[in-house]
């Protein structure tokens, strides 16, 4: 009987061992992590920031680096799909820079503009930009503002 009791307490220690999330997976194996941050339209600090984006990832090995830009408030035109820089966001996505944009600007100017602007299909909508910011920082992110 207590043989069945520790094959059983095996057994089951096996399965949560082996259905618990892994904390290892969720986190980023490269050594060095930036956020860039854009809260304006000037066209020469998006130049700026995507200057900064290509630089960190060329200053590093591959794998190395991680790079998420982080635009709110007039910044999130960067994200547009109309965006002169669209063919540089796009390139930039498939080197590895993540595109974050504000999902609270993103409503503000659908009421503004009558309807939700179209963005660059490497943008992914956060609920809050500057909270994102927040959330990167307290994981080791290095917080970068041209």
């Amino acid at each position: 009987m207590l043989n069945f009791f520790r094959s059983a307490l095996l057994v089951m220690s096996s399965l949560l061992y082996v259905s618990a999330p892994s904390q290892a997976a969720d986190q980023s194996l490269a050594e060095y992590k930036y956020v860039l941050h854009i809260s304006d339209m000037d066209p020469s600090k998006q130049e700026l920031i995507l200057n900064n984006a290509r630089n960190l990832l060329d200053a590093y090995p591959p794998g190395d680096v991680e790079v998420e830009i982080v635009a709110y408030g007039p910044g999130l035109r960067l994200m547009f799909a109309e965006n002169v820089n669209a063919q540089r966001l796009d390139s930039l996505s498939q080197s590895g820079v993540k595109f974050t944009a504000c999902g609270n600007t993103l409503k503000g100017m659908a009421k503004l503009l009558g309807e939700e602007p179209k963005l660059n299909p490497a943008a992914t909508v956060v609920p809050g930009g500057i909270v994102r910011i927040g959330e990167l920082v307290k994981q080791g992110y290095i917080y970068v503002k041209p």
